[in-house]
Formats: structure tokens, sequence, C-alpha cells
């Protein structure tokens, strides 16, 4: 069992772990193509280890911050959110990436809102349903807004679109408010009734159909739709037990693409075999264990949820990321949380880090 002081420990070793092993799969996946790209071996790396000193640094500084005070600013954080949300699609500040606007370009740096979207929905949820658990078990105070004003997020997340980004905030929507004792039947309904839409959606949207086809059967097109994943799974193939050796993979060799972002975990089987994604596994599960001891022995309901919240926003991106490069859910192009390439994701996981902490400290103050 995890008792006391325990559970900030095993945090900060799993998360430094998890962070340590994605800056040396950050090199061995893009110095090839760095070198290719850029003359520079070490291009992607550098700008890598750049965010994890920023990360780092926030880090410290949210793990100093009293959590409690994202209760009195949980509107306005939500509204930033927003706001940053809708700015995605204004021409000229809303940033284009492979036929997805999903970034914002302001004063010469790119940054990912939904990212940001995440942590705010987080917050307004536990401050929300703390402030409604008399009433948790209602339609109207207890339900609905738990639902509608995520949803609205999620939509607009939607229309960047990126699939991957909201399936992973519904699924937290969901838990955090079963957890908190919305009832059941009324997350089931809504579920029910949203399918339609969900498949009209998913419908309109024909790279969304062309990753569903490639999932159920890649090689049906091996050479277009299905090449990722079965690039995916030659890399966890030619790994076996022990792996190929660390920078001696093939599949990162122009074959694999998004190697060093959304597809890193396969080079990780590809080189360090079964061993390898075992110790990965077990840091992640190490995370969520000891996030989730923070949440249940954190006497204050706000913090118990937030702690609960952020402990999911890393672990279920985590999960999907692992089930999708290994050919168990359709490619939803989600990074891999600390271990991928890409700043946003990487700096916003150190935040919630810092914040679970802080959590840890003062959660049961008086």
């Amino acid at each position: 069992m995890i008792r006391g002081r325990n559970a900030d420990r095993l945090l900060i070793v799993t998360t430094l772990g998890l962070v340590a092993a994605g800056a040396v799969m950050v090199y061995s996946t893009s110095f090839i193509v760095a070198m290719k790209k850029f003359g520079d071996e070490y291009f992607f790396v550098k700008k890598h280890l750049g965010f994890v000193l920023a990360g780092m640094v926030l880090f410290i500084v949210f793990s100093r911050i009293h959590y409690r005070l994202y209760r009195r600013l949980a509107y306005p954080i939500l509204a930033l959110a927003i706001v940053l949300l809708a700015l995605i699609f204004v021409p000229g500040i809303g940033h284009k990436v492979g036929g997805a606007r999903r970034w914002l370009a302001l004063g010469g740096v790119t940054f990912q809102p939904s990212e940001f979207a995440k942590l705010a929905v987080i917050i307004f949820l536990a401050y929300s349903l703390e402030a409604k658990k008399d009433v948790i078990k209602t339609f109207s105070p207890g339900f609905l807004p738990h639902v509608v004003v995520p949803g609205a997020v999620i939509a607009l997340i939607m229309a960047e679109p990126d699939f991957g980004t909201a399936v992973t905030l519904t699924m937290l929507v969901y838990i955090m408010s079963f957890t908190a004792g919305v009832r059941l039947r009324y997350l089931l309904g809504l579920a029910v009734m949203m399918m339609p839409a969900l498949y009209m959606v998913v419908s309109n949207f024909g790279y969304m159909m062309q990753r569903i086809a490639a999932f159920l059967d890649p090689w049906k097109d091996p050479g277009g739709a299905g090449f990722q994943i079965i690039q995916s799974l030659l890399a966890f193939g030619s790994g076996g037990i022990w792996g190929t050796g660390l920078g001696e993979g093939r599949q990162k060799l122009f074959y694999l693409p998004e190697a060093h972002t959304d597809f890193i975990f396969s080079v990780i089987g590809e080189e360090l075999g079964l061993i390898g994604v075992g110790i990965i596994i077990s840091l992640y599960v190490g995370f969520l264990v000891s996030g989730t001891m923070i949440a249940l022995r954190t006497k204050d309901l706000f913090g118990k949820y937030l702690a609960l919240g952020l402990t999911l926003m890393v672990s279920l991106q985590a999960l999907i990321n692992m089930a999708v490069v290994m050919g168990i859910l359709p490619p939803k192009g989600l990074p891999l949380p600390f271990v991928s390439y890409g700043g946003t994701s990487l700096v916003v996981s150190m935040i919630a880090v810092g914040i679970i902490l802080n959590i840890c400290i003062k959660g049961n103050e008086a």
C-alpha cells in the first residue's frame, strides 16, 4: 500500500523517468530525419530539451501555488480556454498543420490551445462537482452543467478537427462525473443519444473513415491508409523481447511516419523490445497509482476531483496512444505524454504534475 509521502515520491520518480526516457528516445527516433532535413542531428532533441527545461520550471512553480486558487479562477480559466480555441479559426492567427487547424501562432510562438483546454475543463469540473455535491443526483443542476459546458469545448476541438483530444476529454468528463456521483443512467442516456451525431461527424470527415477502415484491415491499403499501422506493427514484431538496440531500429528510417511524435512507442518496442515496453508501461501505471492515491487521501473535494482529473488526463492519453500504435484502436493523432516530441503537451503535463504535487502537500490542511 502506498501511504503518505510515498505517493508524491512515486509521482515524481515516474514523471522524471518518463521525461528522461522521452529525451533519449526523441534523439534516437529523430537524429536521421533531423540530419537530412536540417543538417543537424540534434535539431529535434535540442528543441525537446528546451521544452523539458520549461516544463521543469513550470512544474516547480505550480507545485508551490496553492491549488485552491484555481477554485476561484475556474470560470476565467475556462473562458480563456474557449477564447483561445476560437482564435484558431481566425485567419492569420490560427496555424494549419497537416490539414488540421490546431495551433495558434502568436509572437513567433506556436502552441496548441486544446492542451490548455483540457486543464481548464478539469478545473471547471472539479469546482462545479464540488459546488453541486448536494444536488449531484439531480438532472438539471447535477448533470446538465457537467456535460453542456465541457461539450461546448469538445465541439470546438472537434471542429479543428482533433478527434483524439475530443475523445480523451469526453472520457475524462464521464469518469469525473461518475466518480462525483452523477447518475449513471443520465450518462449512459447521453451516450446513446450522441451515437447518431457521432456517426454523422465521422462520416463527414473522410480521413476519419479512412483511419477506421485502416484499423479494421490495414493490409487492404498497405501503401496508403494502412501504411502507418503496418509499419508500427512491424516495429514491435522486430523488437522481440530484448529489442534491436538503442538507435539501431530500422522503422524510423523514413518507414514509420511521426516516429518521434505520435508513434514513438513503436520505436521503443523495436529498439528496447518487450523489456523496454514493459518499463514504460510500468512507469505510467506508477503514475496512475500515485495520482489516484493522492486523490483518494485528499479530504478537500475540490482537490480530490482536481487530482483525479489531472492524473486521468495523462494516463488516459498514454493508454490511448499505446493502444493506437499497437493496432488496438484507430489512429487518433495523440502524443505519448512526457515521451513524445512536442512542446505544448509536455509543458501542460508537467504543469499538471506540479498541481497534483501541491494537492498532495496542501490537500489535507485545515
